[in-house]
């Protein structure tokens, strides 16, 4: 029984993933209210998501609002454009739906718009993780997401999957967005970490591997303390 419940047994871990996974979609929810802060509340979730979840750095307070307001300006106009676009083809979808069950002539374009809305959605993830991850300007975390997507379109579905998983699923249920924001969040970066290593530089990498290896040494010293 002690080793079931012990702070680092597997269904211990598994509890606190899902609690983190919760406390985030619910900062990612409130922190989103004033729209105009939804690129910077969803750059955040990806970076608190990233460190605290998967990286086990914990603080995830700490890194949420850290990122939130280190990215705020940066990423507030960024993510008005990625809102504008995927509003603009939502109700896009909805009109070309009405002309295709109405038998209209251009009713087909639905599918079109439909394929282009699921990569914008994934695109817009993509833009929050670069924005989380890098400091590149307005133009780059718009333009770099989309390459990425383009040069690895395997990889992209890792990301696109969860995604509309997720979206599909806080429809049928919605009280799931309470916990589902952020368990597609690290589910996805998985996919997003691979690809962005791939093109990282040498100082990057290295950067990355060296902060790995000091989270290693933390978790075995807390280990030894614990015996």
């Amino acid at each position: 029984m002690k080793g079931i419940f012990g702070y680092d047994s597997p269904l211990m871990t598994a509890l606190t993933s899902v609690g983190d996974c919760i406390c985030l979609s619910v900062l990612w929810i409130v922190f989103s209210l004033p729209v105009v802060t939804l690129g910077a509340s969803t750059t955040a979730l990806y970076s608190a998501a990233h460190h605290v979840i998967r990286r086990k750095e914990g603080g995830l307070w700490r890194h949420f609002w850290g990122a939130f307001r280190e990215d705020l300006k940066r990423t507030t106009l960024a993510g008005l454009a990625v809102l504008a676009l995927m509003a603009l083809l939502t109700v896009d979808i909805f009109v070309l739906r009405g002309i295709k069950m109405s038998g209209g002539r251009f009713g087909n374009l639905y599918y079109v718009v439909l394929v282009l809305w699921c990569l914008g959605i994934t695109w817009a993830v993509y833009a929050a993780a670069y924005a989380a991850r890098f400091n590149g300007s307005i133009k780059d975390t718009l333009k770099f997401p989309a390459m990425l997507i383009a040069l690895h379109p395997i990889r992209m579905l890792g990301v696109m999957v969860p995604v509309l998983g997720g979206i599909a699923f806080t429809l049928i249920v919605p009280f799931m967005v309470l916990i589902l924001p952020g368990a597609v969040f690290v589910i996805a970066g998985f996919s997003i970490e691979r690809v962005f290593r791939l093109h990282m530089s040498p100082e990057d990498l290295e950067r990355d591997k060296l902060a790995e290896a000091d989270l290693s040494e933390d978790e075995d010293d807390e280990n030894d303390d614990q015996q």
